[in-house]
């Protein structure tokens, strides 16, 4: 009898304890081999945000663009070189608009002096993103650890894959749902545009002939509207910076969905959020613009589900020297 049942499972835990799920990340992760990699990357994000207001939401959307592609692997770090033949660096959404390299580069560093080898660069991008929400005056949350960093970019994927200010509110939802994320997810994170800037490129298509019809997007407030055909003439500097959320601009808050009751969104993709007919994506924009703790509390736990796109575990890639390239490239 202890043969055929009892030895059994004592041979099951014995080989779970030896050779953990590979799907399951969890937040104490490090806590054995690193533990103070979360105060040394809190302290690395604190003196960016000194010298350089933006970087928050800059390292929240690398996250992003990150997880959207191959999963949340840092691919998006790679420089082209060796293997890498086509950087993510140089896809659309992210040429000369991605930022925060410099910040994981720095992480990355203090993180192998204090325990080398140990630390995958995709984590690192993971914690950053949570620091800078949390700096800001965003929730917290117990980032999950585990992931492993890829061996390849995907420079098609990024282009294809990554939600473009431009696309429709259906197309974006298409987007999200395609790596597992549902629309609440897609307006809580969208909600990160409380903070940062864009760049005119992105929205100048809204100022004055939207959709071909030569007049500006009607969804515009029109003071907001006068704003931006200054700071954005036609044929003016594409990359002139524009706060996405004209009233806290360096603050994790609640105002973009306030910004959007009152047809202050920056984007195409903002303001579609409210304003695209019969969408549910309203009552959840209401609903978070009336109640920031709501916001915060689905936010952390969209950030959460979003760092579970298809990690890397277990034997699964590998831990970066460098977050630039492959081992031994």
């Amino acid at each position: 009898m202890f043969s055929r049942t009892i030895l059994p499972a004592l041979i099951f835990l014995t080989l779970t304890l030896l050779y953990p799920s590979n799907g399951q990340l969890n937040a104490t992760f490090y806590s054995n081999t690193c533990p103070n990699v979360s105060s040394i990357v809190k302290n690395i994000v604190q003196q960016a945000l000194q010298s350089d207001s933006r970087i928050g939401a800059s390292l929240t959307r690398l996250h992003f663009h990150d997880c959207f592609v191959n999963g949340c692997d840092a691919s998006i770090l790679l420089d082209q070189g060796g293997n890498i033949t086509q950087s993510e660096k140089n896809a659309a959404p992210n040429f000369n608009s991605i930022r925060g390299f410099n910040v994981i580069d720095n992480i990355k560093s203090s993180l192998e002096s204090s325990c080398s080898g140990v630390v995958s660069c995709a984590d690192i991008v993971a914690l950053a993103a949570e620091s800078s929400v949390s700096m800001s005056g965003g929730p917290s949350w117990n980032v999950l650890l585990g992931r492993r960093d890829g061996l390849t970019a995907n420079q098609g994927g990024a282009n294809t894959s990554i939600p473009s200010p431009f696309e429709s509110l259906a197309n974006i939802t298409s987007k999200f749902s395609a790596v597992g994320l549902d629309t609440t997810d897609l307006v809580a994170l969208s909600g990160a545009h409380t903070f940062g800037r864009a760049q005119c490129k992105f929205f100048s298509q809204r100022l004055f002939n939207f959709s071909g019809s030569g007049s500006p997007d009607p969804t515009l407030n029109s003071t907001y509207l006068a704003t931006l055909q200054q700071n954005c003439p036609q044929n003016g500097n594409g990359s002139t910076l524009n706060n996405l959320d004209p009233s806290t601009q360096d603050t994790f808050d609640n105002n973009y969905f306030s910004n959007l009751l009152i047809n202050m969104g920056l984007l195409q993709t903002d303001q579609e959020l409210l304003s695209t007919n019969g969408s549910s994506t309203i009552s959840i924009v209401n609903n978070f613009a009336n109640n920031q703790t709501a916001f915060f509390n689905q936010f952390a736990q969209s950030m959460i589900n979003m760092g579970n796109i298809s990690p890397l575990t277990g034997n699964q890639g590998e831990i970066r020297v460098d977050c630039k390239k492959v081992n031994g490239s």
